[in-house]
């Protein structure tokens, strides 16, 4: 949800809306991981989800240090980054595959509502996935509309304008050492 506020209010409302699309393509991308036991052996190996771990935080990272990079010192956005949106889509799927608390929650909480008397747990696996989705979406969507609301009023405030790149930026920046620091495995 941080991640699509930020993007939102960073760049607008289109961009808060895709990136809460690219955040659930990834979590399809989970279901279907776990649907076929893939998710079990990244968890069950310590090196691959280190490996899938600190990829996500160094990405995260590297979305804080470009945004400090920018020239641009208002969230506004021009036309030309308008076009940008697939790439904005493609970075919350990355933000959320990369995610290894994601790949955790489900194998921790959904197998919990998992009933193998009751037919194929993986498409009990899928169909508790598309019931997340369905609760989550309409959710971040919001997020990623009221970001963008609260883009709106910020960009009439020109002291907040600079101040809110170096928000954005230490928010990812904060993020991915977050995810870097926690859920070590030994």
């Amino acid at each position: 949800m941080l991640y699509i506020a930020t993007r939102s209010v960073a760049q607008g409302r289109s961009a808060g809306i895709v990136s809460a699309l690219g955040i659930h393509a990834g979590v399809l991308v989970h279901i279907l991981a776990a649907a076929l036991g893939i998710s079990a052996l990244i968890a069950a190996s310590v090196l691959a989800f280190s490996l899938l771990k600190f990829a996500g935080a160094a990405y995260l990272i590297y979305l804080g240090i470009r945004t400090f990079l920018t020239q641009s010192e208002t969230f506004e956005v021009k036309a030309a980054e308008k076009t940008k949106l697939r790439a904005i889509f493609y970075q919350g799927l990355i933000n959320n595959v990369l995610n290894p608390k994601a790949i955790l929650f489900f194998l921790a909480f959904l197998p919990q509502f998992i009933d193998p008397t009751r037919g194929n747990v993986s498409s009990q696996i899928v169909f508790l996935g598309l019931i997340m989705i369905l609760i989550n979406l309409p959710i971040d969507l919001s997020i990623g509309f009221l970001g963008g609301v609260a883009s709106q009023w910020l960009k009439q405030r020109q002291g907040v304008q600079r101040f809110g790149k170096w928000v954005t930026g230490s928010v990812f920046i904060g993020l991915g050492i977050a995810t870097a620091l926690t859920g070590s495995r030994k």
